[in-house]
């Protein structure tokens, strides 16, 4: 029985192959148009590709196209030809405004520039146009039964940009550019007060004011230690409980014997 079906499948695909072969060489468009719709329902999606593309140009205003160019877009999103994809789905938005699969069309042109994000250590230009055209389409289409699915790939994506941001500014941490360390953490806070890397972004902050007060001169390093003071109040306010607690402790504890010094002398 199992050769039977593989004998049948085989004649199938051989069948298919023939069919395909044949249309490629045909002159009729609509021979072309059968073919590449075929091809599509086997899942032959670079083919249907390569068909649809081929008569594109004869079809465009003619009943048959709309669907023809919804299922090129589709084709180009099922091989993973996101570019494509993107560019077909925006120019059928465009073309078939009415069309009941324009909200589909909207929806998918959106979420292919979304598998085009790269991995957040890399530049995101992608992804910020991605994060626009699904904001677009949640704005436009409220109620559409795409807006979940939307919603939960930008948060990926946002979540992307977030943790790009935050790895740039710990980057001046890690090189010990202490200065620009301060700066960069406190612009991320402030973009981004209820980040998941609130506690570790806090800490960073507070050594590098603690690093950058115990290395000023003595004209500055009393001014940089109350700073340095402020940020860890600050810091275990917000979490007493922090990984982060018995460094920032030690960390304390040398800045209140630094300004005892300046007591002293005062």
């Amino acid at each position: 029985m199992k050769k039977i079906l593989y004998l049948l499948l085989f004649s199938i695909v051989l069948s298919s192959c023939s069919e395909y072969q044949k249309a490629l060489k045909s002159t009729d468009p609509a021979v072309k148009y059968d073919a590449g719709m075929q091809q599509y329902d086997m899942g032959n999606y670079t083919n249907a590709i390569r068909l649809f593309e081929e008569i594109a140009p004869a079809y465009r205003g003619k009943p048959q196209a709309e669907k023809m160019f919804f299922l090129l877009s589709q084709a180009y999103f099922k091989s993973k030809q996101y570019y494509l994809a993107g560019f077909q789905f925006e120019s059928f938005v465009s073309g078939y405004p009415k069309s009941e699969k324009v909200e589909e069309a909207y929806y998918l042109g959106a979420k292919s520039f979304a598998m085009l994000s790269p991995s957040y250590s890399l530049d995101q230009t992608d992804t910020f146009k991605a994060i626009g055209k699904l904001q677009d389409f949640i704005d436009r289409y409220p109620n559409s039964q795409y807006v979940t699915d939307a919603n939960v790939t930008l948060k990926v994506l946002t979540d992307k940009i977030e943790q790009k941001v935050y790895e740039n500014a710990k980057l001046y941490y890690t090189i010990e550019d202490y200065k620009a360390a301060i700066v960069a953490l406190d612009g991320f806070l402030a973009d981004y007060p209820g980040t998941r890397y609130k506690d570790d972004a806090m800490f960073y902050k507070l050594d590098s004011s603690f690093q950058l007060a115990i290395n000023s001169v003595n004209s500055k390093q009393e001014e940089r230690l109350l700073t340095a003071k402020t940020a860890f109040n600050n810091f275990i306010k917000y979490n007493s409980d922090s990984k982060h607690k018995k460094r920032a402790e030690e960390i304390a504890a040398i800045i209140d014997l630094e300004l005892q010094k300046f007591s002293n002398i005062n």
